[in-house]
């Protein structure tokens, strides 16, 4: 009887594993992709050595004016000698604690929603929808506590950006799921009104949306009764952005299977509760990606405030390129304001693909 000997397993191919491997599936598989990869590498060649010098090699980091850069790489003194006005705007020198607070409560909130083992992460995010703004408000305006009031006029830079931005991803979200619930209403007269709203304010761009804020609702006002400027822009662009976020949310109403709402029907829930507990969780789940993409498009908008009179942090780097004192930085400035957007958008972006796997249920 003869007998089976085991051989242990042979180990795979060098070629196809480790470095080597991943170069040969990713990037050199097939011919085409050979010849597009190495027309990659000779773009990234002609950009990323030259950029990197310039920006690290021969810039210049210390000094207090335009004269202390003669390198002729990036001059980066001007980043760090206006780095209050890009922050913070005009905000009173003595206050800028205040700001710092909300930055700090604000990283200490939203970062660990990134991490899964964190054990009070939903805790957190709750406090950052509801509690959070409360205290924004109280700090940045003022006028309670001993504070020493602070008029909106006055704020601006990436402080301003944030307070636009945040109030608008906060408001647009509810008000967006409200208007395609009414939309897909069987009642006429509030489906009537919410197409009508959204189709208004999705047919004219947002910077005439900030331009008739400005200007004309004052003129629709009771006399005696005004708004600052900065309140009136929030409106502006709740109301713009909820149209958009409501043919966001209905593209996932209209997503989910209609079964789902009749056996919501089936077990006696009520509109609210079957909407509530079954459809939205569904619909949400889906168009996570346009909510965020919507999100990121908000907060790049932000920047149109200018047409108002606000200085977000674009505008604020535009005023101080203006200064005859520090001629020809532009670049760096612009520079400074991309990676400040870049790295807010960027973020929102990774939360929602984390969210995205989180909430994968489909397997």
């Amino acid at each position: 009887m003869s007998t089976f000997v085991s051989k242990p397993e042979l180990p795979p191919p060098a070629s196809t594993v480790g470095a080597v491997g991943w170069l040969r599936t990713n990037l050199f598989s097939t011919p085409s992709n050979v010849v597009l990869s190495v027309f990659s590498f000779y773009l990234l060649y002609l950009v990323i050595p030259p950029f990197f010098d310039w920006a690290f090699l021969s810039a210049d980091w210390a000094g207090t004016s335009q004269e202390d850069c003669t390198s002729g790489g990036a001059c980066w003194i001007f980043v760090s000698r206006r780095l209050e006005l890009f922050i913070y705007g005009f905000y009173p020198t003595k206050e800028y604690w205040r700001v710092d607070l909300l930055f700090a409560l604000l990283a200490v909130l939203f970062v660990p929603q990134f991490f899964d083992a964190f054990p009070y992460k939903k805790l957190f995010g709750i406090l950052l929808l509801t509690v959070y703004p409360v205290i924004a408000g109280v700090l940045l305006i003022g006028g309670i506590f001993g504070l020493v009031p602070v008029e909106t006029g006055k704020w601006g830079g990436l402080m301003l950006t944030l307070v636009l931005a945040f109030v608008g991803i906060v408001a647009a979200l509810p008000f967006g799921i409200l208007l395609a619930l009414g939309r897909r209403s069987e009642m006429p007269v509030i489906r009537a009104i919410c197409i009508g709203f959204i189709e208004l304010w999705r047919g004219v761009p947002l910077i005439s949306v900030l331009f008739m804020a400005s200007v004309m609702l004052p003129l629709f006002l009771p006399e005696g009764m005004n708004f600052n400027k900065l309140l009136r822009a929030l409106i502006g662009i709740v109301m713009f952005q909820s149209a958009y976020m409501a043919e966001v949310i209905r593209g996932g109403l209209q997503a989910i299977p209609k079964g789902q709402s009749e056996a919501a029907e089936a077990l006696g829930l009520s509109y609210w509760k079957s909407m509530g507990l079954i459809i939205l969780p569904q619909a949400l789940k889906l168009v996570i990606p346009g909510v965020v993409n919507t999100f990121i498009a908000l907060f790049k908008d932000t920047t149109l405030v200018l047409i108002i009179g606000l200085f977000d942090v674009l505008a604020s780097v535009q005023s101080a390129i203006t200064d005859p004192a520090w001629r020809n930085v532009s670049t760096e400035g612009y520079v400074f304001a991309a990676l400040a957007f870049w790295v807010f958008c960027f973020s929102m972006s990774r939360y929602s693909q984390k969210l995205e796997r989180r909430l994968h249920t489909g397997h």
